[in-house]
């Protein structure tokens, strides 16, 4: 498998950095993830713009322009032979002595690998998983993709221990997002998601369920969506590249709906997968 550091295409068993990269003293750096699907990136500008929005959050110039970018990828994505691909990008501020203040002269370090991009199966998309609550203890721009991501460990890690798929975040009696997911809220036919903030990260999956409800005609707010909500929702669904649409059916322990996977769920897969189809492949 190919990675790519710091100029060069090489074996990922041979990509080294220093010891004292910020990124692994500190967790000073920030990351992006781009899906691709028969080796074509999605929407790899949407992505590379949120890059650039993270990269500006913490005050580190871009190493690459948008062009050296997408070439760079392109490349990557070339030199491995599976087609659906996560391509994960890393820029941390570099190698310098330890100390909290930004370092002057220093390069960046840019880190790039791949992935399979493993979807979930139709088997688990009819079962649906459970998912947990947590008060959402993270800092208060989570809209920085940053690489130190320890509370997300962590609180994912809850899910995990309880058995299920993802940890659904609470704020001050409002919902923010899972662990490692959006959290999508089905009540009465109509679809409640928050909007982007800085308490949140809205994801490529978020933007294409709104864009389909909007073009089929499904009632839908982007809106604060308070705990109440969430807790008597009609559907639950987690979306991400890998899991897509997934229902949550059981919050602590508790069904959601008739915990089984809603109708709503059901039909914005079909749309989704037929998206994925005609769009995310073309």
């Amino acid at each position: 498998m190919s990675a790519y550091l710091n100029g060069r295409f090489l074996p990922l068993a041979d990509a080294k950095v220093s010891a004292l990269d910020r990124g692994f003293v500190f967790g000073d750096g920030v990351y992006e993830m781009v899906p691709v699907y028969s080796k074509k990136p999605f929407r790899l500008d949407e992505h590379l713009r949120r890059l650039q929005g993270s990269l500006d959050g913490i005050r580190l110039a871009n190493p690459h322009g948008m062009a050296e970018w997408r070439e760079r990828i392109l490349q990557l994505v070339e030199l491995q032979d599976f087609a659906d691909q996560s391509v994960y990008i890393q820029i941390t501020r570099g190698v310098a002595p330890r100390d909290h203040a930004f370092p002057e002269g220093v390069a960046p370090t840019v880190f790039m690998f791949v992935q399979p991009l493993v979807t979930a199966s139709d088997a688990q998309k009819a079962a649906g998983v459970c998912a947990v609550t947590a008060a959402d203890n993270r800092w208060l721009r989570c809209d920085i993709k940053a690489i130190s991501l320890l509370a997300n460990i962590l609180l994912r890690q809850q899910a995990v221990d309880a058995g299920c798929a993802e940890t659904v975040m609470l704020r001050d009696g409002f919902l923010t997002e899972g662990a490692a997911s959006n959290i999508f809220v089905v009540k009465d036919g109509v679809l409640r998601v928050p909007p982007p903030s800085s308490l949140m990260l809205s994801g490529v999956t978020y933007d294409v369920v709104l864009e389909l409800a909007a073009a089929h005609g499904t009632p839908h707010e982007v809106r604060a969506v308070s705990e109440a909500e969430v807790r008597s929702a009609d559907e639950l669904w987690m979306t991400s590249s890998t899991k897509e649409i997934m229902a949550i059916v059981k919050l602590d322990g508790v069904p959601v709906g008739a915990g089984v996977p809603g109708p709503l769920a059901q039909r914005m897969d079909g749309l989704y997968q037929t998206f994925k189809q005609q769009v995310m492949r073309a």
